[in-house]
C-alpha cells in the first residue's frame, strides 16, 4: 500500500523517487518476491542477531517499544524494524539503537533497488514494503547488535518479514478486524494469518484471546513444531495497587505501570515480558524488565503533545493528545482512556482524519458522549473519508462538525471556541495524519 514517503535529504529522496518510478509490485501478499530479492543480496535475513518477531492488529509497535526498552536497560544493542514511519522514513530502521542516518539509508535503498532491477526483464518488481524490509535486513546483517526486533507489516503468514526462519521468539498482540481485503473479514481468519509467523523452536507467545481462537493458535504452533503460550494459559498479568504484576512458570515479578498512556499498554508490556521470558537467546535480569515500563516510548499512541508551532494558538493549560489508532480495537482502547475523571467534567474537541478504507463508525463508537465537537480533516496524499461522513456521526450524537483544510485551521477553530476552561483536545484517526501533526508541531520522533 502506498506510503507516500518523502525525505528532506536529497540522496534519500532520489532513491524514494526511483522506487516510485519503478511502479513496484501491486498489493499482493506473498514471499516469492522478497525471497528472490534477498537471494540477490546474499540472504542477509539469515545473518541477523536473535530476532524477536511481533505481529498483531493493535499494540505490536508498543510491544516492540517495551522489548527494546528492556534490552537497552540491560545495556544491549538492538536493531529495530517498524512501520509505518510518522515523519521521516528513517524511523522505520533503527541500527544498533540509533535511527539510520540519511547517508546510510540512501546507500541501502540504492543497493536494494539495484538488486531488484538487475537482469532487466527478470527484475523482481518488489513492492515498497519489500524494498524497505530488504534494506533493513541488509543494514542489520552488516552491523553488530545483541538482538533484532522485527514488527510485521501486514498480517503475518505472507508478510515480507516472515522470511525469517529461526527467530528467538514470536509474539502476537491484540487481534481485531482490520485490512479485511488482505486478511479476511472474520477474527478466526485474521488470527490464522497472524499465527502464520510461528516457527520451529521459537515459542509463539500471545495475549489473551477468546476460547474460539485457541484451536487456531494451537494448530499454528503444532504445524510449526513449537508451543503456543497464551495469556491465561502459560502466563498472565494484572494491575494491583498501581503496579503491574506478571507471573508465569518461572515465577512472579512486579513492575511500575507503563509510562505510555492507556490501560491497554499494561497488556503490551506484559506481552513483551512473556516473550523475553520464553526465549534464551538474549537473557535479561529482572531489573531490566522492571525498567522497561518507564523507559519505553512510542510516539502517536496517546501521546501528550508539547507546546509547539502548531499548538501555539491554543490557550495556556490546553491538554492535547495524539493517537494514530484507526480501527475498532484502537477506538475502544483510546475511548476507555478518557474517563470522566481524566476529562474533569469536560468533553473532548476531536480533530480527526481517516483513510477511506477504515470503518469510521466502529472506531468512533466508544467516544459517544465524550466529544464536544468534531473537526474533520483530509489526510493529504491518501483517499480519506469526506467531512460529510463525520458530520453524519456528529448529527447522531447531537453535536456539530466543522470541516477544515489544514490542521492549523482546526487548531485555530478550537482556540477560538475555547471557554473559561482550557480545552482538552484529541487528534487522531490516522498514523499518516499523526505524522503530519508531529512535523507541524516540531516534535520529530527520535
Amino acid at each position: 500500500m502506498a506510503d507516500h514517503a518523502v525525505s528532506d535529504d536529497p540522496q534519500v529522496q532520489a532513491q524514494l523517487d526511483r522506487l516510485w518510478s519503478l511502479s513496484p509490485g501491486a498489493d499482493v501478499l506473498g514471499l516469492e518476491r522478497i525471497t528472490r530479492l534477498l537471494e540477490r543480496l546474499g540472504d542477509p535475513h539469515r545473518a541477523l542477531p536473535p530476532v524477536f518477531h511481533v505481529a498483531g492488529t493493535n499494540g505490536k509497535g508498543s510491544t516492540c517499544a517495551f522489548l527494546r526498552a528492556a534490552m537497552e536497560a540491560d545495556g544491549k544493542s538492538v536493531h529495530v524494524f517498524t512501520s509505518p514511519h510518522l515523519v521521516r522514513f528513517n524511523e522505520r530502521i533503527r541500527v544498533s539503537g540509533q535511527l539510520v542516518g540519511d547517508d546510510q539509508l540512501a546507500r541501502y535503498l540504492e543497493r536494494v533497488l539495484d538488486a531488484s532491477e538487475r537482469a532487466g526483464a527478470d527484475g523482481v518488481n518488489a513492492s515498497f514494503f519489500e524494498i524497505t524490509t530488504a534494506a533493513a535486513f541488509l543494514a542489520f546483517a552488516e552491523h553488530e547488535a545483541d538482538a533484532c526486533i522485527i514488527e510485521v507489516g501486514l498480517g503475518g503468514r505472507l508478510d515480507a518479514t516472515n522470511v525469517i526462519v529461526d527467530p528467538a521468539v514470536c509474539g502476537i498482540a491484540q487481534l481485531g478486524i482490520d485490512h479485511q481485503a488482505f486478511l479476511g473479514d472474520t477474527l478466526d481468519k485474521i488470527a490464522a494469518e497472524k499465527a502464520g509467523i510461528a516457527k520451529p523452536g521459537a515459542a509463539l507467545v500471545t495475549q489473551r484471546y477468546p476460547e474460539a481462537l485457541h484451536p487456531i493458535m494451537q494448530a499454528a504452533a503444532a504445524g510449526a513444531n513449537t508451543s503456543w503460550i497464551g495469556q491465561g494459559e502459560g502466563w498472565d498479568a494484572a494491575v494491583y495497587r498501581d503496579r503491574l504484576h506478571y507471573r508465569d512458570d518461572l515465577g512472579r515479578i512486579d513492575t511500575p505501570l507503563p509510562r505510555l498512556a492507556g490501560a491497554h499498554q499494561v497488556q503490551n508490556a506484559a506481552l513483551a515480558f512473556a516473550m523475553l521470558r520464553h526465549q534464551d537467546a538474549v537473557p535479561l535480569p529482572e531489573a531490566a524488565l522492571k525498567a522497561a515500563p518507564l523507559w519505553a516510548h512510542w510516539p502517536a499512541r496517546l501521546q501528550r503533545l508539547e507546546q509547539g508551532p502548531l499548538l501555539a494558538p491554543l490557550p495556556e493549560g490546553t491538554i492535547a493528545w495524539l493517537d494514530g489508532g484507526h480501527n475498532a480495537g484502537a477506538g475502544e482502547a483510546i475511548g476507555a482512556y478518557f474517563t470522566s475523571d481524566r476529562l474533569e467534567g469536560q468533553k473532548l474537541h476531536l480533530i480527526i482524519g481517516m483513510l477511506a478504507n477504515k470503518e469510521v463508525d466502529a472506531f468512533l463508537a466508544p467516544f459517544a458522549g465524550k466529544i464536544a465537537h468534531i473537526h474533520a480533516l483530509p489526510v493529504p496524499g491518501h483517499e480519506h473519508h469526506p467531512p460529510e461522513r463525520f458530520a453524519a456521526i456528529a448529527s447522531q450524537w447531537g453535536i456539530t462538525c466543522t470541516p477544515h483544510a489544514t490542521p492549523a485551521d482546526a487548531i485555530r477553530a478550537v482556540a477560538a471556541s475555547a471557554g473559561v476552561m482550557p480545552p482538552k483536545l484529541l487528534i487522531g484517526g490516522s498514523l499518516y495524519l499523526a505524522g503530519e501533526i508531529l512535523r507541524l508541531n516540531a516534535q520529530l520522533p527520535d
